[in-house]
């Protein structure tokens, strides 16, 4: 009997199997991990020092230097004693990305919000309140690599905030797309220094923050309470904003942008620069911006791209039409600085890189600083901050470069 069973067992699958004429494969399914956003404002405090776990930005002001834990939070440093710095707190900022400091007050994006902190007390740091729904959701949990699908099922697009993905194996039937049309989901008094890849920018009493389409300008005229008072649309994957004179420099992976702010709550488009599809971050110096350009998929959203990485500067003299002026091609640049004649690039894992740029036409390279990987740099009045792979490095400035005062690793 068991041995019919057996056999009638294999008849009935090779018939099912036979029968059935579809094919079938397996690919990776990613469901987004979400907190609603009364769970994600709830979640603020103010902790001790934390290990870090994936370092971000860095922002400077007065003696301290904020370092941020990429999505997490901000680590507070106290740097009196560069030789030795020491972290006193950790800001628990869930989505975080950016800071910005005027009078004291220290200003953080949180998902959709904008958070403020008091921080007159360096040792007592009380956070004053959120301004709720004023940001783009920009940092989003960014999209996992090899996944084939994604299941937006059960996701509110609203009040969901993606904080990170569960990917799973899935037998699904092969689809023939090109009978099918896809359907998108859509996933939105003194002042302290940030490097070229900040998002947030204080020019006397207002705040600008760059998501990714649009100049969010907040009044912040009384500074425990910013007040969102425009809004202005520059183009879809805006990413970094720099300040000179009366104007605003957006990057952006098209192009730079540049707006006037004659009147600061209303930037006022003058003119842009476009350039190929790149990560892009832009300082600028007289009458030259320097860009970056870093190629890889990062940066293009997974297309292919044979351009190579490179250094880009451009003409402003004349404000209404910008002009490339020289090239340089880069390993893998991110944040950038200039101090006088010295240009400083993050070339990623090729390290710091010093430049003296008295002549744009022949870029003299002055040092190559590898002992750790460069993502953003500082320039200060008196030292030169950098971070890169969770270790914060100094630098003083000296006549043919810089010369190491300490690294310190976050742990």
């Amino acid at each position: 009997m068991k041995l019919n069973y057996l056999f009638l067992c294999i008849v009935g699958y090779l018939f099912i199997s036979c029968s059935d004429d579809k094919d079938y494969e397996y690919v990776n399914v990613a469901t987004p991990i979400t907190i609603t956003s009364a769970e994600l404002r709830a979640s603020v405090e103010v902790l001790p020092p934390q290990s870090i776990v994936e370092s971000g930005k860095i922002y400077a002001y007065q003696q301290y230097i904020f370092v941020n834990d990429v999505d997490k939070g901000v680590h507070v440093i106290d740097n009196r004693n560069p030789s030795q710095p020491t972290i006193v707190n950790f800001l628990k900022i869930p989505l975080n990305r950016d800071v910005s400091v005027k009078g004291n007050y220290l200003y953080a994006d949180s998902g959709r919000d904008l958070v403020v902190f008091d921080i007159s007390q360096i040792t007592n740091i009380q956070m004053i309140g959120h301004v709720e729904d004023v940001i783009e959701n920009y940092q989003s949990a960014s999209y996992p690599e090899d996944v084939n699908f994604f299941d937006w099922s059960g996701y509110d697009n609203y009040d969901d905030i993606i904080v990170g993905w569960d990917i799973r194996v899935e037998r699904r039937e092969v689809i023939n797309y090109d009978d099918v049309v896809l359907e998108t989901a859509s996933v939105g008094d003194s002042s302290g220094s940030g490097g070229s890849l900040a998002r947030f920018k204080i020019v006397e009493d207002y705040l600008y923050v760059v998501d990714n389409a649009k100049i969010n300008v907040f009044d912040i005229q009384n500074l425990e309470t910013p007040t969102k008072v425009n809004e202005q649309f520059v183009t879809w994957q805006a990413e970094t904003i720099f300040h000179q004179d009366d104007k605003l420099f957006i990057g952006t992976r098209t192009g730079m942008f540049i707006y006037g702010i004659t009147e600061p709550s209303s930037p006022t488009y003058i003119s842009h620069f476009d350039h190929a599809r790149f990560c892009d971050p832009v300082v600028v110096d007289g009458n030259y911006a320097y860009v970056t350009l870093r190629a890889g998929t990062s940066c293009i959203d997974g297309e292919s791209q044979m351009l190579e990485s490179r250094l880009e500067i451009i003409n402003i003299s004349d404000i209404h039409n910008p002009q490339l002026e020289e090239t340089y091609i880069m390993n893998e640049p991110y944040g950038l600085g200039i101090k006088g004649d010295q240009l400083f690039i993050c070339d990623g894992t090729s390290g710091l890189k010093v430049y003296n740029k008295s002549d744009i036409s022949n870029l003299e390279l002055l040092e190559t600083y590898t002992s750790n990987e460069a993502y953003d740099v500082i320039p200060l009045q008196n030292k030169l901050l950098m971070i890169g792979n969770n270790t914060l490095t100094q630098y003083n400035y000296t006549n043919t470069g810089i010369e190491l005062i300490s690294e310190f690793t976050i742990q």
